[in-house]
């Protein structure tokens, strides 16, 4: 069966919201939860995304909190956190190792680590029992990919274009995905650009499909409830789910 990774912005609208929509979307269908790290600069995501992580920090949002509500969270679906690198560093690595280790996550999600400078962490977070999952995108060369997917964890990123979460774009893979294909076992996911229209097409030669900017646009419809936005995220990932295995 492929799997179906969700992306939300934690904390945001409030903690709370966070730990009611990770339980409704476990029940949904959702494989991995990526818990999304607020950050002012969020190089990787489009404005979707962006829009809540700057609203998230607005509200006031501390690493701590994060940390609070995943111990809630993780034990009702496997999760991760997606954050870029400057929180990961200026907490220290060995805080949030040790934050993920008490609260059971999977492992991180660092978008704006190369695999060259992830290489340094890489041994100390898969010595906590955690993965530092790595990213292959359509620029990637044969060579470079054997190289990135020879000890890849859990699963593997894949960049469905060049560019930024939600713009939609479309590249042929098929030469990336039939390369990951032959140097791994481990499941091959793909993000960036995946919604309710298009997710049918993006699983059919991989092993599950990354959503994000599909599940923030109605975390920041203003004309919704908490319980409709809730309601929404969670049919919007029930819907994917059953495409993507249809």
């Amino acid at each position: 069966m492929k799997k179906l990774v969700a992306y939300i912005t934690a904390t945001y609208p409030d903690a709370n919201f966070t730990i009611d929509l990770s339980a409704k979307l476990a029940e949904s269908g959702v494989d991995f939860l990526e818990l999304g790290i607020p950050f002012s600069d969020p190089v990787a995501d489009g404005p979707v995304i962006e829009a809540a992580n700057l609203k998230a920090l607005q509200n006031g949002f501390k690493l701590d909190n994060l940390f609070q509500i995943s111990k809630e969270i993780a034990p009702t679906v496997d999760t991760l956190w997606m954050g870029y690198f400057n929180p990961f560093y200026h907490k220290g690595l060995d805080t949030f190792i040790n934050e993920a280790t008490t609260s059971g996550l999977k492992g991180f999600i660092i978008p704006d680590l190369p695999y060259e400078e992830a290489a340094a962490y890489k041994p100390q977070i898969e010595a906590a029992n955690l993965s530092l999952i790595d990213f292959i995108a359509p620029t990637d060369s044969p060579e470079r990919i054997k190289q990135i997917v020879s000890d890849a964890k859990l699963f593997i990123y894949m960049v469905a274009y060049a560019g930024i979460t939600g713009s939609g774009k479309s590249e042929d893979l098929s030469p990336v995905i039939q390369s990951v294909k032959e140097h791994t076992d481990t499941p091959l996911f793909i993000g960036f650009g995946v919604n309710e229209t298009n997710a049918k097409e993006k699983a059919k030669d991989v092993d599950g499909v990354i959503v994000g900017s599909e599940f923030i646009k109605v975390l920041l419809d203003d004309t919704l409830n908490y319980s409709q936005k809730i309601e929404r995220v969670a049919q919007k990932a029930k819907n994917i789910k059953e495409q993507i295995n249809s």
